[in-house]
């Protein structure tokens, strides 16, 4: 297959790119940065037509992760690009595969699952998922992010493109042991005796293995009968408390310090990013794939945490 993936030089799109690289496929990523790599890379700005149109002409699959990363403070001028980068972006690839005379079959859109409320009290999948937004005492981040959600959605699906399915990916966290990655920093907090609980606790944790990531890209890929929106999630989410007591256990220690609310806000700050990463409840489950037959390679946290961890190990030494 020819692959199209806008934006896809962040670790998820490394993700895939390898992956799809190496089982033979032709990879092309859109990049604003374009850098040396295995794959194809072909410069774009992500908001204006240009010549890496003709990629996407006679393509098979398009899998757009473009987007300013989230793993900011939410300034005026953070929010501004984290807003204009994902929805200039989907309408511009909207109005050149609309235009195709060859459109790839397949359209897979990066969303987000922090799409959904503040979820304490039970799962959210596509069919029953509260969208949030009005929550009252939620921040004003929160609403923010969720704010974002929305209007990518809306823009990917606003323009007709009947040669080409559309999914958008309404991923929780991927983990995988990239350098730099989510898995990665947590994992670093726990190597540091830091991995306690992030206080209150109680606040769900969604995640999806990488393994399982790509499975189900693969699978949304071939199954011609599933559109629109799809969580990307393992089926069973747990609370933050639990979900660091069986990171720690992984690595083989017990230590792990508290985090209260004050000092993650300080932490945040310091480190240019924001605190929702950590304590909004995301308790996303994966209804539509799991009705559709996917089994999950790692649907529980130990085991997979167990795996992450010695490829972690391995990629160290």
């Amino acid at each position: 297959m020819k692959i199209i993936i806008p934006g896809g030089t962040g670790q998820v799109g490394r993700i895939l790119a390898r992956h799809f690289h190496q089982k033979g496929h032709e990879v092309t990523i859109l990049s604003r940065s374009p850098r040396t790599a295995p794959w194809h890379v072909i410069p774009w700005d992500g908001a204006t037509l240009g010549p890496w149109i003709a990629e996407l002409d006679g393509s098979d699959v398009c899998i757009n992760l473009a987007g300013r990363s989230v793993n900011c403070r939410y300034t005026q001028a953070n929010r501004r690009s984290i807003f204009e980068s994902r929805i200039r972006s989907t309408q511009i690839l909207n109005q050149a595969i609309a235009s195709a005379e060859r459109p790839p079959h397949v359209w897979l859109n990066a969303s987000t699952a922090t799409i959904y409320r503040h979820a304490l009290d039970r799962p959210m999948d596509e069919a029953t998922g509260e969208f949030g937004g009005d929550e009252r005492g939620a921040p004003d981040t929160w609403n923010f992010s969720i704010q974002v959600a929305k209007a990518w959605e809306e823009a990917f699906f606003a323009t007709p493109t009947p040669g080409t399915r559309k999914v958008a990916l309404r991923s929780a966290m991927t983990l995988s042991p990239d350098p730099g990655g989510v898995f990665d920093v947590f994992l670093g907090l726990v190597r540091h005796g830091l991995g306690g609980t992030t206080l209150p606790g109680n606040q769900f944790v969604s995640w999806i293995h990488e393994a399982d990531f790509i499975r189900s890209v693969e699978f949304l890929v071939e199954r011609q009968d599933i559109s629109g929106a799809v969580n990307l999630a393992s089926p069973h989410p747990l609370p933050n408390s639990d979900f660091l007591q069986i990171l720690r256990q992984a690595w083989g220690t017990h230590i792990g310090l508290p985090t209260a609310r004050w000092m993650l806000e300080v932490g945040t700050f310091l480190l240019r990013t924001e605190s929702e990463l950590v304590l909004k409840s995301r308790q996303v489950v994966p209804g539509r794939l799991v009705d559709a037959g996917f089994e999950f390679s790692f649907p529980t946290w130990p085991e997979a945490a167990s795996e992450l961890v010695v490829r972690w190990r391995r990629t160290r030494c």
